[in-house]
């Protein structure tokens, strides 16, 4: 080998051994700056993602071969203004947060499964659930949901929870977005005694009329960042 080489390899080693550290550190760069960016995406109260995350993961199981078995639910706290009122805030926040915490319990490792708080004490989830199982499967989640709950000081509320759902085989071709127009307004029709749970959208809930994108009479709670 000529001597011009031999002298370039220790160069070429030396090269190799600084950018390796510095890939290294920019690898490292960008894994804490996506968590910084998703840990801002979230709600600081419950932990749960936002509408906007909510729709695209709607989109992505739209997109698969299980589209049938989509399922997206919207969940409305009844008397979260009597809790507020009745024990103060600090309880209104520590019931939305075990609302979030078994949430997030319910949805994990469930096919598909992903959680948000859209605002207030009202959450979307979508899940893929075979349609023979989706009625029990979503009974149980709201029993779990309306567990009671021990506030600091000893006082229990004994929570309820309003459901309603689209299931995408009954709405085929329909986005995201209209799937949980649909679950949002069964889940008021439940939560007015319109209708009885388990309500399933239909299109005509699907394409009932909004207020600046919320149903009609309910105007909804943003959330702090902008994740509604």
């Amino acid at each position: 080998m000529p001597a011009a080489t031999l002298l370039r390899q220790p160069l070429r080693k030396l090269i190799v051994a600084a950018t390796v550290p510095l890939a290294l550190a920019a690898i490292a760069d960008d894994v804490r700056m996506r968590r910084r960016l998703d840990a801002a995406r979230r709600c600081p109260l419950t932990g749960l993602h936002g509408r906007d995350v909510l729709v695209d993961h709607v989109d992505r199981q739209l997109r698969t071969g299980r589209a049938d078995d989509v399922h997206v639910l919207v969940l409305d706290g009844n008397g979260l203004k009597v809790v507020n009122d009745t024990f103060g805030h600090a309880a209104g926040d520590a019931l939305i947060r075990v609302y979030g915490r078994r949430l997030a319990r319910w949805t994990t490792g469930r096919p598909g499964a992903c959680a948000a708080r859209l605002g207030g004490d009202e959450f979307g989830v979508v899940v893929r659930l075979p349609a023979q199982a989706a009625l029990e499967e979503l009974a149980g989640l709201r029993e779990q949901l309306q567990q009671p709950l021990v506030l600091d000081g000893g006082r229990t509320l004994h929570p309820t929870v309003s459901i309603g759902f689209a299931r995408a085989g009954d709405l085929p071709g329909e986005t995201a977005s209209r799937l949980l127009r649909g679950a949002d307004t069964a889940m008021y029709e439940v939560k007015t005694g319109r209708q009885s749970f388990p309500y399933r959208a239909t299109y005509a809930d699907a394409y009932a009329e909004t207020v600046n994108g919320r149903r009609a009479g309910r105007p909804g709670a943003h959330l702090p960042g902008g994740a509604v």
